[in-house]
């Protein structure tokens, strides 16, 4: 694969953006944790997306820093979380996040109310994600977005990041249909890297990206 340098970027110095569905990443975390007992550690997924890139573009690893890291959910409020005992494993969660320099934005879940009971939603996250995306993609130049998500509402916004010259890939774990990845998503990103695919053909690569629990 060829990049092309802009005229604004810093001899041999590229940027790398990387945008988190948290609901889609804790969807792959349960899988995982069903189905191995483990989950994902973000410093070492981290390590890994710049080792893709540096391979497949010949770049010298140390000239892709990650720029900026965005992680975007909704989660309960303070005494919701206390008394589902949600409280310490979401503020442990945060600690990783802060750890690795990754920005969270959180919106309050809500609660709606169906013929079968209450059911506990999401609202205005796939928005949020995708608008912070665009706009930050705009003011910072990166030369790579990584999109960790699978859900089909975020194809227009892969279509409007390519139309910026940007580098999108697009990182998902096909651990099961809760995580599964829309087809017309796929189809807009220039680079697809699908985690499950990768392990198969690297038998090691799990125990990197992943710690046991």
């Amino acid at each position: 694969m060829k990049l092309e340098k802009t005229r604004h970027m810093k001899p041999q110095q590229y940027s790398i953006g990387i945008f988190i569905d948290g609901g889609y990443y804790a969807k792959i975390n349960e899988g995982l944790q069903k189905q191995l007992s483990m989950r994902m550690d973000i410093k070492s997924l981290f390590q890994y997306i710049r080792e893709k890139i540096s391979g497949a573009y010949n770049i010298p690893l140390n000239d892709i820093p990650i720029t900026e890291a965005h992680y975007f959910r909704g989660r309960y409020r303070a005494s919701d979380a206390n008394e589902k005992h949600l409280l310490y494993s979401e503020r442990a969660f945060e600690d990783t996040l802060i750890e690795n320099d990754v920005v969270f934005h959180y919106k309050h879940l809500r609660e709606l109310e169906k013929k079968d009971g209450i059911t506990v939603v999401e609202k205005g996250i796939d928005v949020w994600f995708a608008l912070a995306t665009y706009e930050l993609s705009t003011i910072r130049n990166f030369d790579f977005v990584i999109l960790i998500t699978g859900d089909a509402d975020h194809e227009m916004l892969a279509r409007k990041l390519n139309a910026l010259k940007t580098k999108v890939i697009l990182l998902t774990w096909n651990v099961g249909p809760q995580a599964s990845t829309s087809k017309l998503l796929k189809e807009e990103v220039g680079w697809h890297i699908e985690l499950s695919n990768e392990c198969n053909v690297d038998k090691t690569l799990i125990n990197k990206i992943c710690r046991t629990i």
